[in-house]
């Protein structure tokens, strides 16, 4: 039997995390850049981001998991996430670039730090707490595939071809 490309056979709890943030990464720049750039500015509902704005929230996240991994993060002040860029192919080298500097960063810690050390993090509305590096990591990169299905409507609603993400799309069938 073939071995599933989905699914990791790493050794170590740093390796199965760098192997999946590989494979989603993967398919969250496939879906970015399968957005039509005439419809970048294209807003759902008058509360939602533009699909250039919510495209750059992979860059910022990536951004708050290298600040937390290296500088640690200061809850003092109110967290102020950049400013968007101007379009949406800076947005989607934003995270692409962020990519390739999480992995760098990631693979120089050590397995033993990012699974002993914390850093306080939300843990809901007005509850802060300690999380274990490794599921900072965890927590983040799920909330990058959240936000990777919201993108995808976003897609859809555009009119441009979604790809599969976790199987077939009605627009990349496997058969």
């Amino acid at each position: 039997m073939a071995a599933n490309p989905n699914v990791s056979t790493a050794s170590s709890p740093k390796q199965q995390y760098l192997a999946t943030y590989e494979l989603e990464c993967g398919k969250t720049l496939r879906v970015l850049q399968a957005y039509p750039k005439d419809k970048s500015e294209l807003r759902p509902h008058p509360k939602a981001k533009t699909a250039r704005e919510l495209a750059f929230t992979f860059a910022a996240e990536q951004g708050l998991s290298l600040k937390g991994l290296t500088t640690g993060l200061d809850w003092s002040q109110p967290p102020q996430f950049p400013k968007p860029p101007d379009t949406l192919d800076e947005a989607i080298a934003a995270f692409d670039g962020g990519h390739r500097k999480m992995l760098e960063v990631v693979k120089g810690i050590p397995e033993e730090k990012l699974l002993s050390e914390t850093l306080v993090f939300p843990k809901g509305p007005g509850q802060m707490g300690d999380f274990p590096k490794m599921q900072f990591l965890w927590m983040l990169l799920s909330d990058q595939i959240h936000h990777r299905g919201q993108f995808s409507v976003y897609l859809r609603m555009a009119d441009g071809k979604v790809p599969s993400i976790y199987g077939p799309s009605l627009d990349e069938p496997w058969m």
